[in-house]
């Protein structure tokens, strides 16, 4: 942990806490993705369900990079997005440092392009310390920020 940040210590953030600070992120950025695609492509009547199919097939990749740009750039520069400022969470390397922009981008694409897979495998072959896969395989965290008062003196505890 960096002397600055000497206040917090890591203490593992519950799937509740990520869950709903995912979900605000998503609200968030799928208004905002929608209405870039929606006012680049303009209003998109759909006449038959394979119409319907194919424009909701060209959203995900655009919706998918912008959820990746949103999710690497806030959590590298601030170890934080809205729905984790919230829920008073930041993502971390495993020793409670800030996370490399390698680590920030595994967890963001995870996150991003392959979520359900992410996290099913995530809970199927978790740890103590609640990582999904993606967030294995950059050596990252996803800690609860506490006081000293709140916190464990040393090591992992779960919130």
């Amino acid at each position: 942990m960096s002397e600055s940040d000497n206040s917090s210590k890591i203490i593992i953030a519950k799937w509740t806490d990520r869950f709903l600070a995912w979900l605000i992120d998503f609200i968030i950025i799928s208004i905002i993705s929608t209405a870039i695609i929606f006012s680049m492509f303009g209003t998109i009547a759909f006449e038959t369900t394979e119409d319907m199919f194919w424009a909701e097939s060209m959203q995900y990749i655009p919706s998918s990079i912008i959820f990746f740009t949103y999710w690497t750039i806030l959590e590298y520069k601030t170890n934080q997005t809205i729905g984790k400022k919230i829920f008073n969470l930041k993502i971390t390397d495993m020793a409670g440092n800030r996370p490399s922009l390698k680590g920030v981008i595994l967890s963001s694409f995870g996150r991003s392009f392959l979520l359900p897979i992410d996290v099913v495998l995530g809970l199927i072959i978790t740890n103590e310390k609640r990582q999904r896969i993606f967030n294995k395989l950059g050596d990252t965290l996803v800690v609860k920020i506490k006081t000293d008062e709140e916190s464990p003196k040393e090591g992992y505890t779960k919130d």
